[in-house]
């Protein structure tokens, strides 16, 4: 198992394209989001996440990629499809329900840009509000997942609402 993680972005025409190297997780997650985010206000729709050499994502990653198929939603049109996903990673999906919520796929179709970055990382707040928005964005994705993430959701709420009474 590798020990590193990262996550690679390019695009290729209008389609965005984010591969996972290692593991997706709460590290990695923040800079997922705020590159999505630039995305969509450009004017992108259309995501394809690479799962090829994703080893395992924790829950945090799965709510990251369910926020970003809920905001796509929202905006009406576009979409996300999850390719070359092994099946420890389809399950995964299946277990939260995501796999209702975005295109699974065991195999590709299209090959990913020749030239990619790696996200960027961002501050401890952002982290921690992200990890919140993720769990939030996993319930919203499958009532069943309250049950699941319902003590974590409530943890970190608690914790920031602290750090935000500190700050004042």
């Amino acid at each position: 198992m590798s020990i590193s993680s990262s996550v690679l972005v390019g695009n290729l025409g209008q389609t965005v394209w984010l591969k996972v190297f290692g593991r997706g997780t709460f590290q990695n997650s923040p800079g997922v989001k705020e590159f999505v985010k630039q995305m969509i206000q450009r004017g992108h729709r259309e995501f394809v996440i690479d799962l090829q050499e994703c080893e395992l994502m924790d829950s945090t990653f799965m709510g990251t990629l369910a926020g970003v198929a809920l905001n796509l939603r929202e905006v009406g049109r576009g979409g996300l499809r999850a390719v070359n996903v092994n099946a420890r990673n389809a399950s995964l999906f299946e277990n939260l329900g995501l796999d209702h919520l975005f295109s699974v796929e065991a195999g590709s179709g299209a090959n990913a840009p020749l030239v990619m970055t790696e996200t960027e990382a961002v501050d401890a707040e952002k982290a921690r509000e992200t990890v919140l928005e993720a769990h939030e964005a996993l319930i919203e994705a499958d009532p069943h997942n309250e049950v699941k993430f319902k003590d974590v959701v409530e943890y970190l709420r608690q914790e920031l609402a602290q750090e935000n009474e500190a700050d004042d």
